[in-house]
């Protein structure tokens, strides 16, 4: 029954033409059998008729307005010739439900007001004599409710298919939302791993070449501080590595997740970060105002990230005989970050803008970082030399 179906759907034109010539046969028996008024005309009127009643009914889904004009017209033929309701008749009933299920606004509703005027002119056309005028006024409303069934079942049928067709539509639309939403989701989550990737690179690189240079430029006359700073590279590298796994397993499969990674860093760690940023020669002041607390995990992170880039451009932009200063400041709503340094405060604006670091990601990372938790950030220069950052990170409290 399903394939049966199927073959309907798909040669539905095939289909209305089998019925079409089941309805000639219908109305070819007719003629042959009934006894016309005005033998001439009438038998030429009923085949002009059943020929094109037939062919309304093979084309009624290919062309509905079309052939609903030709029913009217063979309607017209009939009432002039002097044909009387015949089987072909039916191809009416027909085409009035195919044009109010797919023909356009206006063939729908003059589908409608033919229907409902069929049976009152064909009444009066062709009156019972033996049912007198109750009995034709009886007869005529009985035939137009088929009409009118017909005209509301097929504006129905129309209905339930539009909004079947806003359905689909919308579940596309949605369907390319979510889409977008995933593309969108995974260059955030692309860009969240440059950062920290940059700023892992950026700081633990920086300090690797410091210590670098300076344990060859001692290695022959202290080879105590060379073995120091060689063991700071060594524990740098580790620690870079560490994080570089951390950040490489978010981009791993879910199988995968399940290793053991370090966790992201925190306030509690900026102590251990200025320590080893003091042993790559920057003398760091290290000052917490306020009563330390937990935090939220992202503001913890951009906490520390903000310190660690702001030391990271520092060391590497700074110049020589430069120092900084660090203030932390716990508030009832909000953590203060101060990050000052008395260099060339005039270089990094190369790094804001994207020179000498080539991408321009410091203080850019530093804004995204801090719009992700909708605090501020003010970066610049220092009056009296240096460069000065500043950010404000807002605290959740739950009492």
């Amino acid at each position: 029954m399903q394939r049966l179906y199927d073959f309907f759907r798909r040669h539905p034109t095939g289909v209305d033409s089998f019925w079409a010539v089941m309805l000639l046969g219908l109305s070819a028996m007719w003629i042959t059998s009934e006894e016309l008024y005005s033998p001439g005309s009438a038998v030429a009127g009923a085949i002009v008729a059943a020929f094109a009643l037939s062919l309304v009914v093979a084309l009624r889904r290919r062309a509905p307005d079309w052939m609903l004009l030709l029913a009217i017209v063979t309607g017209v033929v009939q009432i002039a010739a002097d044909v009387p309701i015949n089987p072909g008749d039916f191809a009416m009933l027909v085409i009035v439900y195919t044009v109010a299920a797919q023909g356009s606004g206006g063939a729908s509703r003059l589908a409608l007001v033919v229907g409902l005027c069929a049976s009152p002119v064909a009444t009066l056309r062709w009156p019972s004599e033996g049912e007198g005028h109750w009995g034709n006024l009886v007869a005529m409303v009985f035939l137009t409710v088929p009409f009118a069934l017909a005209w509301v079942i097929g504006d129905s049928l129309r209905t339930r298919r539009a909004y079947y067709a806003q359905l689909e539509e919308r579940a596309a639309r949605l369907q390319r939302e979510r889409e977008a939403q995933s593309k969108a989701a995974v260059a955030a989550e692309r860009a969240r791993i440059a950062r920290e990737l940059h700023d892992v690179v950026a700081h633990n690189v920086s300090v690797m070449v410091v210590q670098a240079d300076g344990a060859a430029y001692v290695l022959d006359a202290s080879p105590e501080q060379a073995k120091q700073a060689l063991e700071t590279i060594s524990s740098t590298g580790r620690q870079a590595l560490a994080e570089m796994r951390r950040l490489l397993g978010l981009l791993r499969s879910n199988d995968d997740a399940g290793g053991e990674y370090v966790p992201q860093p925190g306030v509690d760690q900026l102590a251990d970060l200025i320590e080893q940023v003091r042993g790559a020669g920057l003398p760091v002041r290290f000052d917490v105002a306020g009563e330390a607390r937990p935090l939220p995990s992202g503001v913890e992170l951009t906490a520390y990230r903000i310190v660690q880039e702001a030391l990271t451009n520092t060391r590497k932009h700074g110049g020589p005989e430069v120092s900084a200063t660090v203030r932390l400041s716990f508030g009832d709503s909000e953590l203060a970050l101060l990050i000052e340094d008395d260099g060339r405060g005039a270089q990094h604006e190369l790094f804001e803008d994207g020179g000498e670091d080539g991408l321009g990601q410091g203080l850019i990372g530093m804004r995204e970082r801090v719009g992700m938790v909708s605090g501020t950030l003010d970066a610049g220069p220092r009056p009296g030399g240096g460069f000065r950052i500043s950010a404000v990170l807002p605290v959740k409290t739950t009492r």
